[in-house]
């Protein structure tokens, strides 16, 4: 096993680079830390211990260059929501069922590695990514709005934030309001004209040193309040069997919650670098980062949409970034966490709701209204589930879309019939009944391996085209280079056909026949019924057995 694969191959001018991003990183993420740590009903400090050695952890084993892996507002959400039934949040017992919660997440992901499980990303298409971090861009621009504008909503799902957000315009602060649209404009005129410049973590500092000097809590500008620092301690969560199980299903939830939205991010941010993704590598970087969270005294971690894009905006290009964003939260732990105490919640949320706004890719979304109009509306109702019904909903919603849209193209594959062309090439046009590709021949070609959900069409067609045929058929070539398997049900129906032809005289020829297929042809006893000198590796040999020479188009 390769330790730091998220890190290797570096040269030593990008290493630099990767550093400096990764302060720049903690600059924008330490705050946005500090508020994931109050929706998870924890203090405030807890926030910073997610991204010292959860980060480490996934940075030694994670194969993802780009994936930042500490608290997230989903999988916070997810157990704040439970846990609080169950204690009092920021208590002792409730710290203690949260690291619970982060351990049994732990062995969750470690099975799935060990089972291999990192497949499942590869159910979500690049349609349905582009969909899902629209949502999530808008849900956290959202979320950001009682802090931009300075009051406080109680409302925790993006309906509810946006409706009282809509009453409530006019209560908004005057000078909160101010700031937050200044810092809006210059975070998206600094990523316009000056996307590498340190524009964010120069905002932050500025903010800082203002407020302390011209006291804007005074003024009825919020900010963070006092920050507890300290490097945490080591221990492992005590809880009895019955607390155990207990936990077990919220453990699930986030387990699926973190396979989900991780594999999102970091194929997202693979693909936009032409890079190699190992999803198994990152699922046991992710049961190392929640195994050192749990017995860090932190929560739940996961690879997180937005802080990667944040990452990204940076200029991260691998872990070496988030182990330097993971150095600075340790000195801001030991020596600077006083200062944090004078950072506006609003210079915050107006850093965070430009990012959201980053993740809504338009140009993606403009490009594929056109070229494929199914795949647009998936987007749109994939981002739409995010933000009307939940970030773990829609990545489900996703995973199924995929798979959906995948399945409907095989099960409505594309057939087609070959027919002479100019100067001696045969050219393939679409199935028309009542056609034949020359007197007493059809040459048909399916476009999708052959299962249960596609016999019908298959077997139908066929039999379409052998009735229509005007005139004496004698032989049906079926190009099978799109098929690669065969399963029981088809098979049966294959069989079958085989059968009526041989009733009607009708010779039937398999071209293009790849060692896969033959081989399930035998198994399932098809070449009981077809002579194995009709099942051909080439479509000439085929078209050449059946009296024909033509040159292929």
């Amino acid at each position: 096993m390769k330790l730091f694969p998220g890190i290797r191959p570096l040269s030593r001018t990008r290493g630099w680079r990767d550093v400096l991003s990764g302060v720049s990183l903690a600059a924008m993420d330490i705050p946005q830390l500090l508020g994931y740590a109050r929706i998870a009903g924890m203090p405030a400090v807890v926030g910073l211990y997610t991204a010292l050695l959860p980060l480490v952890a996934f940075a030694l084993f994670g194969a993802s260059r780009h994936l930042v892996v500490a608290a997230d507002s989903a999988t916070a959400t997810i157990f704040s929501s439970r846990l609080s039934g169950i204690a009092p949040g920021g208590s002792a017992e409730y710290l203690a069922l949260a690291a619970g919660v982060a351990l049994l997440t732990a062995g969750m992901l470690l099975i799935a590695r060990l089972l291999k499980l990192g497949f499942l990303a590869d159910f979500l298409s690049r349609t349905v990514l582009t969909g899902f971090l629209a949502g999530v861009g808008v849900q956290v621009a959202l979320a950001m709005g009682g802090d931009l504008l300075g009051i406080e909503v109680t409302a925790r799902d993006s309906v509810h934030q946006a409706l009282y957000l809509a009453s409530h315009l006019l209560q908004a602060h005057g000078p909160t309001l101010a700031l937050s649209l200044s810092l809006i404009v210059i975070l998206l005129a600094a990523k316009r004209w000056g996307p590498r410049l340190p524009i964010p973590l120069l905002v932050l500092v500025g903010c800082i040193a203002a407020s302390a000097r011209f006291d804007l809590a005074g003024h009825g500008i919020t900010v963070l309040g006092p920050i507890a620092g300290g490097l945490p301690s080591l221990v492992l969560p005590r809880l009895a069997w019955q607390q155990w199980l207990d936990l077990l299903p919220i453990a699930f939830a986030c387990f699926v919650m973190i396979i989900a939205q991780a594999s999102a991010a970091s194929r997202v941010f693979a693909d936009r670098y032409q890079e190699h993704d190992d999803q198994n590598a990152n699922i046991l970087g992710l049961a190392a980062a929640n195994a050192a969270a749990a017995v860090s005294g932190a929560f739940v971690v996961n690879g997180s949409p937005t802080q990667t894009a944040m990452a990204d905006q940076a200029g991260a290009r691998s872990q070496l970034a988030q182990l330097g964003f993971a150095a600075v939260v340790a000195l801001v732990l030991l020596f600077f966490s006083d200062w944090l105490q004078y950072l506006p919640h609003c210079v915050l949320a107006a850093v965070v709701f430009t990012i959201g706004l980053g993740l809504i890719d338009l140009k993606a979304l403009r490009a594929m209204r056109p070229e494929s109009p199914t795949e647009f509306r998936m987007a749109l109702v994939t981002a739409a589930t995010v933000v009307l019904v939940g970030v773990e909903q829609g990545i489900l919603l996703a995973m199924a879309l995929s798979l959906l849209h995948h399945v409907r193209h095989s099960y409505r594959p594309h057939s087609q019939m070959l027919e002479p062309g100019p100067q001696g090439r045969w050219l393939a046009r679409p199935v028309e009944y009542g056609q034949v590709t020359s007197p007493g021949l059809i040459v048909y070609r399916f476009g999708a391996d052959l299962f249960y959900a596609n016999e019908n069409l298959f077997t139908q067609q066929v039999n379409q085209l052998v009735d229509h045929a005007p005139g004496e058929l004698t032989w049906f070539v079926i190009d099978a280079g799109a098929i690669t398997s065969l399963d029981y049900s088809a098979a049966r129906a294959l069989g079958e056909l085989c059968q009526r032809l041989q009733d009607k005289g009708i010779q039937l020829v398999f071209g293009r026949v790849n060692d896969y297929l033959r081989q399930d042809l035998e198994r399932h006893g098809i070449t009981a019924l077809v002579p194995p000198q009709h099942i051909l590796p080439t479509l000439h040999e085929a078209l050449a057995l059946a009296g024909v020479q033509p040159q292929l188009g």
